[in-house]
């Protein structure tokens, strides 16, 4: 038996849209999938519910990552992208550990973004300035596409 790889405990996540790099985020959530399913109670049959599989529906995806003087912000790329016409892009976050080493890739298509939101400031805080980006997107695509 081969043995098991040290789980990965520190990532980064780069992300680009149609071969544009929008930099590295230190988070990202919403990496899923769910087909929804319908049910359909047949009369005379009840021992159970038949689940009858419907649509594939993809999660947004936001992306979080502190801002300092090297990595500037996205509001001015979000801003610009508001209306572009034509279809989504196809994107890719790639997922690297903390030695650089390349852990998953997952490649999108149809990517649009959504929301895009700056760092919270108040004189109660001492926490680190973050912006967030939500991207949308209608499926995952192979390995190279």
């Amino acid at each position: 038996m081969a043995p098991l790889a040290d789980p990965v405990t520190s990532l980064r996540f780069d992300v680009t849209l149609d071969g544009e790099d929008l930099g590295m985020f230190t988070a990202c959530e919403g990496l899923s999938a769910q087909i929804e399913m319908d049910e359909y109670q047949e009369g005379g049959q009840n021992d159970f519910t038949y689940k009858i599989p419907g649509r594939l529906s993809f999660s947004p995806i936001t992306l979080t990552r502190a801002i300092d003087g090297t990595v500037g912000s996205l509001a001015p790329w979000f801003t610009a992208y508001s209306g572009t016409p034509g279809g989504g892009k196809t994107g890719a976050i790639t997922a690297y550990d903390g030695t650089g080493a390349q852990v998953a890739q997952w490649n999108l298509a149809d990517v649009y973004p959504s929301r895009w939101s700056g760092p919270r400031f108040g004189i109660d805080g001492a926490g680190v300035a973050n912006e967030t980006l939500e991207l949308v997107h209608h499926g995952f695509l192979p390995a190279g596409g």
